[in-house]
Parts: C-alpha cells; sequence; structure tokens
C-alpha cells in the first residue's frame, strides 16, 4: 500500500515540486537562515526592491482600498464586466485601436489565457509551436489538456531571431495538422528578454501567411505578459497594427495580465483579447472560452476587474499609475544592463537581452550548475537550454555579482 499511486497520470509528467517555486522556496529559507543580504535569490518572476521586498504600486493600492464591500464580494459575470472589458483594451493596446472586430475573456491571470486558447483552438493530441527558450509552464498546460509543445530554434549562430527554425517547423506541423497555434512571448520574453522587431514580425507573419493560404487555420498566441516592462508604452506596441490586416483564417489572441502591469499578482486577473477580421469568428471567441472558463475557474475576482475599470476612468489616477510604474521600469532597466555588462566583463556568454524581468545563460549542465551555485547562496532557476537569471528580483549590485560566480560554477 505504501506504494501505491492513487492518481492517474493520463501521459502527463507530474513533479513531486513545481521547479520554479521549489528554487524559490529553497532560497527563501536560505534567506531566514543568513539574512537577505547574503543570498542572491533570482528565481520567481515578481518585481522586487533591493532590500528583496514586493514591488505594489501605491496608486493601484489606493484603488483597491476604495472598493465597495460590492465590488469584491459579488460575482463577476463569467466573460467579465463590460467596464473590465473595455479598460484592459485601453491598457493592452495603448494608442493603438484596431480595426479588427474584438472581444475579451478574463481569465485568472495570462495563464489562463494561454489555457483558454490552446483548448479551443487546437485538437486533442495536436502540437502547438513556442520558442526552444521558453516559459516552462507552456509544456504543463499543454500536457494538462492533452496537447504537445514543439520548439523552433529562437536564435541562430549569431545571436539573431531565427526565422529558418520557425519556417521549417510551421510548414512542418501544417503537413501533419489541420491547425496550428504559434505561441510567442514577446515583448521581454520569458525567459531571455528578447523583444521581436518590426522585421523579425514581418518574417513570421510572412510564414504564417503561407500555410493559411494553403487551408490551415492558424492562431498567432502573444503572450504579453510582460509588456509594460518591455519600454517605452508606444514602442512596445508597434508590433500590433501588423496584427490588424490578417486573413480571416489567422486568428490573434493577445494574453494580457494585471499581475505585472499593475502588480496585483495575487488577484489572479487578465484577459484573453481576440482579434479577427471575422465578427462570426470574434462572437464564437467568446462562446467558446466562456465556456472554456465555466468548465474550469468559472469566473475570475471581481476586485481587480473593478480596480482596472476605475484606473481607466480616472485620467489623474491612470497618469499617477503610468508615472510610478515608469519609476520601477527605469529600476528594472538599469539591474538588466548592469547584468549584461558584468557578463561583457567576465567574459560569459549570454542570450540576446533586450528588456524585460529575466535574463538567460546558455548552459548544458544547467540543474548541476544550479545547485552549485545554490551552495554559494545563489539561486537561479535552470531551464533545458541554461540558467534563467530574475533581473526583477535582485538589486543592480547583486546584478553585477552574478556572472562571475555563475563562470566559476560552470568551469
Amino acid at each position: 500500500m505504501n506504494n501505491l499511486i492513487f492518481a492517474e497520470q493520463n501521459a502527463r509528467i507530474i513533479p513531486l515540486e513545481d521547479k520554479i517555486f521549489g528554487i524559490s522556496r529553497l532560497a527563501k529559507e536560505r534567506a531566514k537562515e543568513k539574512g537577505h543580504e547574503a543570498v542572491i535569490n533570482a528565481s520567481l518572476g515578481s518585481l522586487l526592491d533591493d532590500d528583496g521586498h514586493l514591488v505594489i504600486l501605491s496608486s493601484v493600492v489606493n484603488a483597491v482600498k476604495s472598493l465597495a464591500a460590492v465590488d469584491y464580494a459579488d460575482y463577476a459575470p463569467i466573460g467579465g464586466t463590460p467596464e473590465f472589458k473595455k479598460a484592459i483594451q485601453s491598457a493592452a493596446f495603448r494608442a493603438f485601436h484596431p480595426n479588427s472586430h474584438t472581444e475579451v475573456i478574463a481569465t485568472p491571470g495570462g495563464t489562463g489565457a494561454l489555457r483558454n486558447t490552446i483548448s479551443n483552438y487546437s485538437k486533442l493530441g495536436d502540437t502547438v509551436l513556442t520558442t526552444d527558450w521558453h516559459w516552462a509552464p507552456y509544456n504543463t498546460i499543454a500536457q494538462e489538456i492533452g496537447r504537445k509543445i514543439e520548439t523552433f530554434t529562437l536564435f541562430d549562430e549569431a545571436g539573431k531571431f531565427n526565422v529558418a527554425s520557425l519556417d521549417q517547423k510551421v510548414k512542418a506541423l501544417a503537413q501533419t495538422q489541420e491547425r496550428l497555434i504559434l505561441l510567442l512571448n514577446t515583448p521581454a520574453h520569458n525567459p531571455t528578454g528578447h523583444t521581436m522587431t518590426p522585421e523579425e514580425w514581418d518574417l513570421t507573419l510572412h510564414s504564417v501567411k503561407e500555410v493559411a493560404a494553403a487551408g490551415k487555420k492558424v492562431t498567432i498566441l502573444v503572450d504579453a505578459a510582460y509588456i509594460d516592462f518591455a519600454g517605452d508604452a508606444a514602442e512596445s506596441r508597434q508590433f500590433l497594427p501588423k496584427l490588424d490586416d490578417l486573413p480571416e483564417s489567422i486568428l490573434v489572441v493577445v494574453a494580457y495580465s494585471l499581475s505585472k502591469t499593475f502588480t496585483l499578482y495575487g488577484m489572479r486577473c487578465g484577459a484573453a483579447i481576440a482579434m479577427t477580421k471575422s465578427k462570426a469568428i470574434a462572437d464564437e471567441f467568446k462562446r467558446v472560452c466562456e465556456f472554456s472558463s465555466r468548465g474550469s475557474w468559472s469566473n475570475c475576482t471581481r476586485p481587480a476587474m473593478t480596480v482596472l475599470a476605475n484606473v481607466y476612468a480616472d485620467p489623474v489616477l491612470l497618469a499617477q499609475v503610468d508615472r510610478e510604474r515608469e519609476v520601477y521600469r527605469n529600476m528594472l532597466r538599469s539591474r538588466g544592463r548592469a547584468f549584461e555588462d558584468a557578463a561583457r566583463q567576465a567574459g560569459l556568454p549570454i542570450v540576446p537581452y533586450d528588456a524585460g524581468f529575466f535574463a538567460s545563460i546558455p548552459c548544458a549542465t544547467a540543474d548541476v550548475v544550479s545547485e552549485k551555485l545554490q551552495k554559494d547562496d545563489i539561486f537561479l532557476v535552470p531551464f533545458a537550454k541554461g540558467l534563467r537569471v530574475t533581473v526583477a528580483a535582485i538589486s543592480e549590485e547583486k546584478c553585477k555579482a552574478i556572472p562571475e560566480k555563475v563562470l566559476q560554477a560552470m568551469q
């Protein structure tokens, strides 16, 4: 009886503990033992100040505190309140106004948007295409709903976006599947910090349009969780107009999260935002995604929806939120550049970094090196292709200290 496994695996690979949260737990235990300053915890994807405290926008906190009881006690509609749906499009798109038909479905963070899109726009057993460097829970989401993840090589030997690999994988999957989901985490990619350029988007869309013209249905799923920490708001959204004039056989879904942008991690709220030339497809998106929501988490938290709606209904409050976020975006930019500079000085190769919460170090023995670093009180997350460094979670000085230590552990 001691060896009895009661739960069904159902073809899933279920670890004893989530890798990212497990390493973060170890780091926190070490910090309690030795003190915050003695430990470099660059594991969990949260923005922290130099003292290791969670960054929380005070303007958003005030908006939360102003909520009436009914704002957090009452159910929200399955797809989200009308005010929220309007506000989250303003938050995600900013100055860009789509000509496409759009629909919004509230989800528990960006993760829920990924889950619902994959569930509804691929078949059981299908393969979803994403980059070889990617957020590990993509695999978890796919496994949980009976899909698989396939990858193309994100960077070529020159460190440039590998459009040849993308094109080859897109066309190969189109030979075996009626549908294709292309999952792209940009701008400020997790885990590398890469942001796709307009030229890279053009090349990607050319490849996708070719298979769509051959009769395949394609969904471009943009994981934009870090868009508001990728630099200037207008600059980081310059790719959106390119997604606004696509044929009906290509559906665009933007996964947007309140977690990072509004420091509302614990409220678990985000949205899947569809863009399509067809009103019928937009209406279908609303229907099928609400069905999926009802069959999983049912509905999302009303307080987060109300906070976002209130922020966008008050120009003064919105300006306060934007100003406050800009301070922390600048802090994050300085940390990322400090890490880059230190890696260059140490002679440590890193993956091309543009912006965002994370940077990455290529390493064939990432698990082994990660364990070695833990003995030196440095906690990084090992991925399949290397080590992820959360520059968002550590001070600039700690960002500077990591490359030399990693190089020593690798040697």
